[in-house]
């Protein structure tokens, strides 16, 4: 049950005024159209009150790398989102670092001292074949949500559209509820150059072959929001989104800032 302090969440649109022509947003809880927030280390009271103003709008919560091993009152900031009905789940870091060091059964009781339901199998920090990757995801999935990441953190490393798709394919038929597209909380590697443009050539290769509804498209710049809002509607599935930037993107995907504003519009 919601905390009383937070209104309830509310279905479709979620919006104060009665505007027309808006892009119809999916209700709560969402498949597609779903808000991935990185939370770097907010404080249980900061966590209250994003979830005052913003529970509409957030669909699942990182606890980004591993920053979750050092923060203060873990606890109560995780049950704080699970009562406000938002999956929390900890950064695929966190478990390359338990990976590692041959202490899968431990993360494990991490998972279950917290009550936590979805995980993240990356492999940006260390060397784990497709395959053993691959055996990971459908060992996890008996018992938990699993999605994993795709794509190098390595800005020098450009992996080949056809090695982004065979990856994500397989990782999608071993278990993965959905496949994150790589970009880092800077949004300047992975499916983006340096500067931070998109790789548009690449994008278009990928949805050629695997469904838009299936990828967490990592968008932590606004004008990448805007790019894959444009390209694929309002309910496309963005992540790496920080907490500040929240409400803006929801405005975003609803044409109501000027970014989007006729994107919509005479629909």
């Amino acid at each position: 049950m919601v905390q009383s302090r937070f209104s309830p969440i509310r279905k479709g649109n979620m919006i104060n005024y009665p505007l027309q022509n808006l892009p119809q947003r999916s209700a709560k809880p969402r498949d597609g159209g779903i808000t991935m927030v990185m939370d770097k280390g907010l404080s249980v009271r900061q966590v209250e009150d994003l979830l005052e103003v913003a529970i509409d709008h957030i669909d699942i919560v990182k606890l980004g790398w591993a920053t979750s091993a050092v923060t203060s009152n873990l606890r109560a900031k995780i049950e704080t989102y699970q009562k406000a009905g938002i999956p929390v789940y900890l950064g695929g870091t966190m478990l390359e670092a338990f990976y590692i060091r041959g202490q899968m059964d431990e993360y494990r009781r991490v998972l279950e001292t917290y009550g936590i339901s979805h995980l993240e199998v990356s492999d940006g920090s260390i060397e784990i074949s497709e395959t053993d990757k691959c055996n990971l995801i459908s060992e996890l999935a008996k018992d938990y949500t699993v999605l994993s990441e795709v794509g190098s953190k390595d800005p020098e490393k450009m992996l080949p559209p056809s090695q982004w798709i065979s990856m994500m394919q397989r990782e999608l038929d071993a278990g993965s509820w959905k496949v994150i597209a790589e970009a880092r909380e800077s949004g300047t590697v992975g499916m983006f150059r340096g500067d931070g443009n998109v790789r548009s050539d690449l994008i278009a290769e990928i949805l050629d072959k695997i469904p838009s509804e299936k990828i967490i498209w990592e968008a932590p710049q606004k004008n990448q929001q805007v790019w894959f809002i444009t390209l694929l509607g309002s309910n496309v599935n963005l992540g790496n989104i920080s907490p500040e930037e929240t409400i803006p993107l929801e405005t975003l995907r609803l044409g109501l800032r000027g970014d989007t504003f006729f994107t919509f519009l005479n629909q």
